[in-house]
């Protein structure tokens, strides 16, 4: 199997939304905790001209995983936000890996100087996986509570661009 990595679009939103709706579904890995729609996956792509997303793909086009970075609320125009995901079952095939060197690629093109991740503390594999990038720890937030009530604690992780 070949893997492409390409920049997603509003026709791809279908898609990624399925993803997405796949990994909420599955649970304990993203605090998005209801399903989504191709028009929230659409909306949020056109909601700042600095958002940045990619997605991964096999041979017959069918989406393995994807990664967008967008200006973080808080931090400034230095700082992005990152958020990732990859198909239920389908992890450990370098889909990550490959998004993640295309996302960093674009984010510094874009001006950004740091990314910024929030994980969830019992996210095992998020936490192992961003680590593997580069990302260091900086900070926790604890007790953040879920859409859905659940609490977790996040762990914050910063990968410098420069």
């Amino acid at each position: 199997m070949t893997l492409h990595v390409r920049p997603a679009g509003p026709l791809d939103a279908g898609p990624l939304a399925d993803l997405l709706n796949e990994v909420i579904a599955e649970g304990g890995t993203t605090a998005i905790t209801t399903p989504v729609t191709r028009d929230y996956i659409a909306e949020r792509m056109a909601s700042d001209p600095r958002a940045i997303w990619h997605l991964a793909e096999d041979d017959a086009g069918d989406v393995l995983g994807f990664q967008w970075v967008d200006p973080h609320p808080e931090h400034g125009a230095d700082c992005a936000q990152i958020a990732t995901f990859a198909r239920v079952g389908r992890t450990g095939l370098g889909t990550g890996s490959a998004l993640f060197e295309k996302t960093r690629a674009a984010a510094l093109a874009s001006g950004y100087r740091w990314i910024n991740a929030e994980i969830r503390a019992d996210n095992l594999g998020g936490l192992a996986y961003y680590g593997s990038r580069g990302f260091e720890d900086y900070g926790r937030i604890e007790g953040y509570r879920m859409a859905n009530g659940q609490v977790v604690d996040k762990v914050l992780k910063r990968y410098d661009l420069d």
